[in-house]
């Protein structure tokens, strides 16, 4: 960081988020300081590597759903390398009776798929004509079934949220979970109609960067977040093991923040203080007026996610050609899905025979189940279903088994959002300078996160340079 230089902005949390944020930030010349609790920078983005297997640990796969990611991508390059997932990631397995099922890609597919009742395969063909929902808060859940039919909640709706906020569908409102879905409906009268004139919209050469692809960074996502500290650390400072960090708004875009590393306390002032930290931690970083009235905020409930990375030296023959597979909650499995990152990304495996699975467990609709659990029962539970669902031959013994816990993983989105995104708008109108970002709005994928955070770090940027020019 340049020593004549003093931080401008303040963000606390090193997450994807904040480190999007930074990228922003150092591109326009904006000192900052960056404050994180862990002696570590990447919030729940971790990659490990042990017996010849490469793997993650929090998120395993993001989306290019938005140019901003190819853009992230861009900015670390070369010392990051964007991995798109190989063309096996393109099928999805979707778990019915007692084996998985590919998802169908076209009519003919979705014609013949077990998946669906053939009474909702033909309901599907008036979902154009049907009208259009009138309340705002109508579930993912209900939205589905009232447009297509109960069985493409059961199998394709309810697996798909499992796999993404591993929440239940009549508990997630649809404008705040998935909010391009709620649009469609709202603009268009209809997911078809809307799907298609969407499609058919003409789109800029930026607008193709966003290509929807499965995502990763060569040798693991943690190599992103490497690239991206020795790219901001030209401009900004990085603290981690911050043990106390207090923030004091002392007026209009001027605040203090004190802070302490071991047994040294310090302190600096700051024009914005960006906050990515989870909804149950943000009274312990902001002012004491404003943690008094957090609770439309920290409220917010979040669903807790165990993963199993399971490894096999050799298993040449269980078939994994897919991105990975889901499970209903109706099929009364132990376990939401299991994920293929040997057969996504190149060199996750030690051998060319080499496999290596994640398995999720726990998330709302199995959190009271495990719950007190020790690793050793969950790793039991993991394998039994690993084994029986993927046909893995019981005397082939894994190679490395890794347990990975969060209690708090993923925000769940649910009608309170409103009174939470509401408050949030009060708060920052209120104290000129703060900024609550993260995973409090959004979306909560990487797409979504990386998106947020280089909007925000733009616009800061931006008014920046509007008042030079004052």
């Amino acid at each position: 960081m340049n020593q004549q230089s003093e931080p401008q902005v303040a963000i606390i949390g090193t997450g994807i988020t904040g480190l999007s944020v930074a990228a922003r930030l150092e591109q326009a010349g904006i000192p900052f300081i960056m404050f994180e609790k862990e002696h570590r920078v990447g919030g729940q983005i971790r990659t490990l590597r042990e017996k010849g297997y490469t793997f993650e640990v929090g998120p395993n796969t993001g989306a290019m759903s938005t140019p901003e990611v190819a853009e992230l991508f861009e900015y670390a390059s070369p010392l990051a390398v964007l991995e798109t997932a190989q063309k096996e990631a393109a099928y999805r397995w979707i778990w019915k009776g007692k084996r998985f099922h590919t998802i169908p890609s076209g009519p003919v597919g979705g014609l013949l798929t077990p998946l669906f009742t053939l009474k909702d395969k033909f309901r599907i063909l008036l979902e154009p004509f049907r009208k259009k929902g009138t309340d705002p808060y109508e579930s993912v859940g209900d939205l589905a079934a009232r447009r297509l039919g109960q069985s493409f909640v059961d199998y394709a709706v309810d697996p798909f949220i499992g796999g993404i906020y591993a929440g239940d569908p009549f508990k997630l409102t649809t404008q705040f979970a998935l909010p391009k879905l709620y649009q469609l409906e709202q603009e268009y009268g209809s997911f078809i109609k809307g799907a298609i004139k969407k499609a058919k919209q003409p789109k800029s050469d930026r607008d193709r960067k966003a290509t929807k692809e499965v995502f990763s960074a060569e040798g693991g996502l943690e190599n992103l977040v490497s690239a991206l500290v020795t790219k901001i650390s030209r401009m900004g400072t990085i603290l981690t093991g911050v043990e106390k960090i207090t923030t004091s708004y002392v007026s209009p875009n001027c605040w203090d923040i004190t802070y302490e590393t071991g047994d040294v306390a310090s302190a600096v002032r700051v024009s914005h203080v960006i906050s990515t930290v989870r909804a149950d931690l943000l009274e312990d970083v902001l002012p004491n007026e404003i943690a008094s009235s957090l609770l439309p905020i920290s409220s917010l409930e979040y669903a807790p996610i165990t993963e199993i990375a399971v490894g096999f030296d050799h298993l040449p023959s269980v078939r994994r050609n897919a991105f990975g597979g889901l499970v209903p909650s109706r099929e009364k499995r132990k376990i939401l899905g299991i994920l293929f990152p040997s057969s996504c990304f190149r060199g996750r495996v030690p051998y060319d025979d080499s496999a290596l699975f994640t398995i999720f467990m726990e998330g709302i609709r199995n959190a009271d189940e495990f719950r007190g659990l020790s690793e050793d029962e969950i790793v039991k539970i993991g394998l039994g279903e690993l084994y029986d669902m993927m046909k893995i031959p019981k005397e082939v013994e894994p190679s490395l088994i890794h347990v990975s816990r969060y209690e708090k993983a993923i925000p769940q989105y649910m009608a309170s959002s409103e009174q939470r995104l509401e408050r949030m708008r009060e708060l920052e109108s209120t104290y000129t300078g703060l900024h609550l970002a993260g995973g409090l709005s959004e979306g909560i994928g990487l797409a979504h996160r990386i998106t947020q955070g280089t909007n925000l770090g733009k616009a800061i940027a931006e008014s920046f340079l509007k008042n030079r020019m004052i």
